[in-house]
């Protein structure tokens, strides 16, 4: 079935958000814990000790309301400006911004610590932790929108990408990382075959001399999936969900069977499957689950606008 841009760019980010709500409620447990893939449900079969047992199914994490973030700061702005994008994420974690109901339930320890160095006045640019042990998934989870709202240069989006990921990460190895989802969720809307391979010779050909090779061949060389919260580990996991099923509840039904770090690696996988996908793709009865439509509605309208 066709589906037009318009179809794929609102499934990529409802994509995102309905693959973040499908693992809320499985995240932290091991895969050997999990129900069959069959049973993975927004509504865990019943006796499942489902995690966030007070959020009702249905609820986007830190993982898509991040996202929205990032996408209202890019349309307020017609750009990334960085200031405002962690203004906004500072709203988040403490006034719920774009959160379902307000309500924040779930953040990681490098984010909080980010949020809390912009709050003593750190600038964006320097207050996402950045050693090497800093390198989890929080930037990564979040950059989709960058794809949807970009009309540039590869070498932009890039650019982008990578910045976008500063103001809670700040190790080159978690940036690359959303620079390569990127590239490759772009290929993915184009239609382009081999979106993946093509995406990384793109990479390597714009970076090429400008970070460290050793680096960005650590984040294309192939790396076993395990679901953690390892920003590579994430990517992919996500690749591995997307490449290896053949349509949308396969793709995240997969990503969330890998435990651990159940709604990032759907919410990430999710994105991309929802590009290849479409809207119609998702099943309704996921898109009827979904909670906080009056947070996305006007996202969606101003982003169809643009």
């Amino acid at each position: 079935m066709q589906t037009s841009r318009h179809e794929r760019i609102e499934g990529g980010l409802l994509g995102l958000l309905v693959g973040d709500a499908l693992g809320v409620p499985y995240e932290f447990f091991p895969p050997q814990r999990l129900p069959p893939i069959e049973a993975i449900e927004m509504q865990p079969p019943a006796g499942f000790p489902r995690a966030h047992a007070g959020v009702p199914p249905g609820t986007w994490s830190d993982d898509g309301a991040q996202a929205l973030v990032l996408l209202d700061s890019l349309l307020a702005n017609d750009g990334l400006d960085l200031a405002h994008f962690a203004e906004g994420l500072t709203r988040w974690l403490h006034d719920g911004f774009h959160a379902v109901d307000g309500v924040v339930f779930d953040v990681g320890i490098q984010t909080s610590t980010a949020i809390r160095h912009l709050r003593d006045g750190v600038s964006p640019e320097r207050s996402g932790p950045a050693r090497e042990r800093e390198n989890g998934n929080g930037a990564l989870m979040r950059a989709l929108p960058l794809v949807l709202w970009h009309r540039g240069e590869d070498a932009d989006l890039v650019r982008l990408a990578m910045r976008q990921g500063l103001p809670t990460h700040g190790h080159l190895r978690s940036q690359l990382c959303c620079a390569m989802y990127c590239l490759w969720a772009r290929r993915v809307l184009d239609r382009v075959e081999n979106p993946w391979q093509r995406a990384e010779s793109a990479l390597r050909t714009i970076l090429d001399g400008a970070v460290d090779q050793g680096e960005l061949d650590l984040i294309l060389r192939p790396y076993a999936p395990g679901g953690t919260g390892y920003a590579l580990d994430t990517l992919w996991t996500a690749r591995d969900a997307f490449e290896t099923t053949a349509s949308y509840a396969d793709c995240v039904r997969k990503a969330v069977a890998r435990g651990h770090d159940t709604d990032t690696s759907a919410c990430v996988a999710g994105g991309i499957a929802g590009l290849e996908y479409g809207v119609d793709g998702i099943p309704a009865r996921w898109r009827r689950a979904l909670r906080g439509t009056e947070v996305l509605a006007p996202l969606l309208a101003r982003l169809a606008a643009t």
